[in-house]
């Protein structure tokens, strides 16, 4: 069975409970003090006025709830919420005293106005006392309430506007991406009529594969191995002999749950500004392993450097911070960014997140983990 305190809920045996300690505090305080003076009342004679005294305030406890709650002290109206419970308190206490002293005429000699007497002399300070002390015990499990109330609202809209963040910064990617592979194909068109329809083909496939798996803002990493495999192959087609690819997968990051559409954005700035800027060919290798706690990503290419060059855009263009931005999104702190130059000559994009395996999906194909020069 549960007792209704208000919006609180406690079960009867609980309630039963707390009020019977009262009782029996209360009762030992009346003998001891009678120890002390002399008297020679029976512990039984205590015992049974405790529990008239305190099973009627457990009996109106449920009241004194409703009534706090209902009638909130307002800071706007602070007077007029104190003027109400005053009077409350002295209309309650004082059926407190009546129901005490018509209990207390079924065991005592005495009559019913002599037993009021005694009630309202001997508890009803401590009455008005008890009335207060409930409604600050529901002032505070409400006020505690609606701070984990606050907090969880607080919450969601904290989750939803980094949901609306990354849908944004995905949005902001999505037809970048393809803007990027339809240029590269049109590049093909006049020089190249066979490459470019091999290229729309592939582009087709790598559209059916995105649209199918990109639900989600992270998949597992052979997913998205499959997908930037996908890109590479365009991009091999439009740079024939020029562009080597390699990939260095440890089996064991696989699983490991990344940003859908992380690779594509770095893949693309090593070309863009390694082989589509620099005369020569040009080699793009990708590389995962297990950190520990983190997944470390590399990808490297060995025809660019990170010092500016006339005619090139300024900066790493939309990719590389639309990247920084999803992982500050996703995993705060825990993720990083960079680039480093490498020696001779070279750019190494390392990216850092936390390592947390992901089940893939079950039709996903198996990606191959050793090294795929191409």
């Amino acid at each position: 069975m549960i007792v209704r305190l208000g919006s609180t809920s406690i079960t009867l045996s609980r309630y039963l409970l707390l009020w019977t300690a009262v009782v029996l505090v209360f009762t030992v305080q009346h003998v001891l003090s009678d120890g002390m003076h002399g008297n020679s009342v029976p512990l039984m004679a205590h015992l049974r006025w405790s529990m008239i005294q305190w099973y009627t305030w457990a009996a109106l406890a449920p009241l004194v709830f409703r009534l706090a709650e209902r009638h909130p002290i307002d800071p706007t109206r602070r007077l007029r919420g104190l003027g109400r419970h005053v009077l409350a308190s002295v209309v309650v206490t004082s059926a407190a005293m009546v129901i005490g002293a018509l209990v207390s005429t079924l065991f005592e000699p005495s009559g019913f106005f002599e037993q009021l007497g005694y009630f309202l002399a001997q508890h009803f300070a401590i009455g008005l006392l008890t009335y207060w002390g409930l409604f600050a015990l529901q002032q505070a499990l409400h006020f505690q309430a609606e701070k984990a109330r606050r907090e969880v609202e607080a919450s969601r809209l904290a989750t939803e506007l980094a949901q609306s963040r990354l849908l944004s910064l995905k949005s902001q990617l999505q037809p970048h991406f393809l803007f990027n592979t339809l240029h590269a194909i049109i590049t093909l068109l006049d020089e190249d009529t066979l490459s470019a329809e091999d290229m729309l083909l592939r582009l087709s496939e790598l559209l059916r594969a995105f649209l199918e798996d990109y639900d989600g803002q992270e998949i597992p990493l052979r997913q998205e191995l499959d997908l930037i495999e996908l890109y590479l192959g365009i991009q091999r087609v439009r740079f024939k002999d020029r562009l080597t690819t390699r990939t260095y997968i440890a089996p064991d990051t696989l699983d490991c749950a990344v940003p859908s559409l992380l690779l594509q954005p770095l893949v693309e700035n090593a070309l863009r500004h390694g082989i589509g800027q620099r005369v020569g060919g040009d080699v793009v290798e990708i590389e995962t392993r297990r950190d520990g706690d983190a997944l470390c990503i590399e990808v490297r290419n060995r025809n660019s450097t990170l010092e500016a060059t006339p005619g090139a855009p300024a900066g790493h263009g939309i990719g590389l911070s639309n990247t920084r931005l999803r992982l500050k999104e996703l995993y705060g702190d825990a993720a990083e960014v960079r680039l480093d130059m490498l020696w001779p000559e070279g750019v190494a994009c390392r990216v850092r997140l936390p390592f947390r395996a992901l089940a893939p999906l079950d039709d996903a194909p198996e990606f191959d983990a050793g090294t795929a020069p191409a």
